[in-house]
């Protein structure tokens, strides 16, 4: 199979020329040869190759290397990054030197050996690819860093309670201590945790998020441990798990609250041994994590209740950060649409959109039951559907009619109320089926069943 390179002959004798392009063309995409060496700053331009095989001599009677020397440096000069293989009649060690230490890659002698051309070209060829390759991940990696070096990225908030989050962050984030991030559904708690990262002195190795709800109990360990082959039916290759994977870097457990009692004695071992022991394995892998998880379930009520390891959560929240919900910081509303507003205009090609003042109020005096994420979704909609500049009050469909500016009630509900009405509406919604019910509640069946029983329901 022919490989994917370009390669440039420059030789003053036609049947040396016809012999290299005859053997290289077996193997390489494109070959392309010219006897005169004058051509070669035109030749770099329009062919780009991927190594230049250069004549050490150009004119009958001339030994002396001088030519090709010359020729090199101008196409080190021109191209840096192309290798270059100097070929000569004339076997001269010291002309090999100085070739080299004008940049050659490689040497080779006339008359040659077909095996010999093949293996240095493929050589000079595979490194030069190589090259390539850690380059454009180089330039991926620094456009990266630019994009996501602003201290907390898409987390934009000036109101007192987020500047509280991220004087939190900047105190704890160059430590190795566990976090625990607690809020709503749609409040960001990833994005809290990448910033943990980014700001941390692992920010160059892995971040690697796991969603443990999304985890069945039987395949927890496997996920998180990794298995052998042949471990279990379906096992064909050994597999390293989450935690081996993060090793270095840091591990986010989101939805950490749904974790079973197996699974969670499982975990716990495993961050205060510091090893995990894949399935179908009895030797111990090393691991060392920096471990962030997160929830919106009340832990603390959960311990109560003992759906919930006290010493598990010991373990994982030596500092917690609660995350407020969108209604418990209104001045950031306007400032977040803004600017989801400028990242879709710009995305949708819709640069000239701007948010008319009613618009505005209607965000504003919104309950925001999805938090963030609903706005963020909302903004994106918005924009997509829109015509014109202006995006009016009627064009913001809400997914709830619920406003944050309603009466209050003149007796406030306790938890306790208002968790047997949600619970009570969710169960008559799905018609007494607790799977889909304990599902949209983010609890585990076991769970539900306390709270039916604590309720009467």
């Amino acid at each position: 199979m022919k490989k994917k390179g370009t390669i440039l002959i420059i030789d003053d004798e036609e049947d040396i020329l016809f012999s290299l392009k005859f053997l290289l063309k077996q193997h390489y995409g494109s070959v392309f040869t010219d006897q005169n060496p004058y051509q070669i700053p035109r030749l770099l331009r329009q062919h780009e190759p991927d190594v230049v095989i250069l004549d050490m001599n150009f004119g009958k009677g001339r030994d002396s290397g001088a030519e090709g020397l010359e020729w090199l440096r101008k196409v080190k000069e021109l191209s840096p990054e192309i290798p270059v293989i100097m070929m000569t009649a004339y076997s001269d060690v010291n002309i090999a030197v100085e070739a080299l230490k004008s940049g050659a890659q490689d040497f080779l002698e006339k008359p040659w050996r077909n095996e010999k051309v093949l293996a240095t070209v493929e050589t000079v060829f595979a490194k030069t690819v190589s090259e390539k390759k850690v380059e454009r991940l180089e330039r991926a990696q620094k456009a990266l860093t630019q994009a996501i070096d602003q201290p907390f990225m898409e987390i934009v908030g000036d109101s007192p309670e987020m500047q509280e989050v991220f004087a939190t962050i900047e105190k704890v984030a160059a430590t190795d201590a566990h976090v625990l991030v607690l809020g709503e559904n749609g409040t960001g708690k990833e994005l809290i945790a990448r910033a943990l990262h980014r700001q941390s002195s692992r920010a160059k190795e892995v971040f690697i998020p796991v969603d443990m709800g999304a985890i069945p109990e039987s395949l927890f360990e496997s996920e998180l441990f990794g298995h052998k082959k042949g471990a279990f039916t379906g096992a064909h290759q050994d597999r390293i798990g989450r935690f081996e994977a993060a090793s270095g870097g840091t591990l986010f457990l989101d939805e950490i609250g749904n974790l079973g009692m197996s699974s969670q004695s499982k975990l716990l071992n495993a961050l205060q041994s510091h090893e995990v022991i894949p399935v179908g394995s009895n030797k111990p892998v090393k691991i060392d994590i920096r471990l962030i998880c997160a929830t919106n379930m009340p832990l603390y009520q959960m311990v109560d209740e003992q759906t919930f390891r006290q010493d598990l959560l010991y373990r994982i929240n030596t500092v917690e950060i609660n995350l407020p919900p969108l209604r418990g910081r209104r001045s950031d509303i306007i400032p977040l649409a803004d600017h989801y507003l400028n990242t879709y205009k710009n995305k949708y090609q819709k640069k000239n959109l701007e948010f008319t003042p009613d618009t505005l109020d209607k965000l504003e005096n919104y309950h925001w039951p999805g938090n963030v994420r609903e706005l963020k979704h909302i903004i994106e909609r918005t924009v997509i559907m829109g015509d014109g500049n202006n995006i009016q009050a009627d064009d913001i469909i809400l997914t709830s009619s619920k406003k944050a500016s309603q009466p209050v009630p003149e007796r406030i509900l306790t938890i306790d109320e208002m968790e047997e009405n949600l619970i009570r509406g969710v169960m008559r919604k799905h018609n007494g089926n607790i799977t889909k019910a304990a599902t949209e509640l983010g609890l585990t069946r076991t769970s539900l069943y306390r709270r039916l029983e604590k309720y009467g329901i």
